[in-house]
């Protein structure tokens, strides 16, 4: 199993940025895949950013493509999501998680407990 603790959410201004963290306990985070994704009020969760256990070629949503970059650290067993240019409609809470093989199905056990963004316009 793993556990996700997300951190660096806060309030930023439009076309401000903001580096969100999400730690993972255990000593097998390298197996895993692992993503962002993101739920506002009233609005259905949205996958955000996704890479692999070994990294490679990230997915994004066309919403973000551009403005946010996906990594990870496996000797530090974290991963983050440098936000840049956000706009009023990136404002959610900000979920990690983390598979075996990739997370985005969206059907993965393991998430993190979110972290707030707000972007003031």
């Amino acid at each position: 199993q793993v556990q996700l603790v997300e951190s660096g959410g806060g309030l930023v201004q439009a076309g401000g940025s903001l580096r969100l963290s999400c730690a993972a306990s255990g000593r097998t985070f390298s197996s895993y895949a692992m993503g962002w994704f993101r739920q506002a009020p009233g609005k259905e969760r949205q996958t955000v950013a996704a890479i692999r256990r070994s990294g490679g070629t990230p997915y994004y949503a066309d919403s973000v493509k551009g403005r946010f970059t996906i990594s990870r650290d496996n000797a530090k067993n974290t991963m983050y999501l440098q936000m840049d240019s956000l706009k009023p409609e990136d404002a959610a809470v900000y979920y990690c998680a983390a598979d075996r093989i990739t997370v985005l199905h969206g059907t993965t056990n393991y998430w993190g407990q979110g972290t707030q963004v707000t972007v003031s316009s």
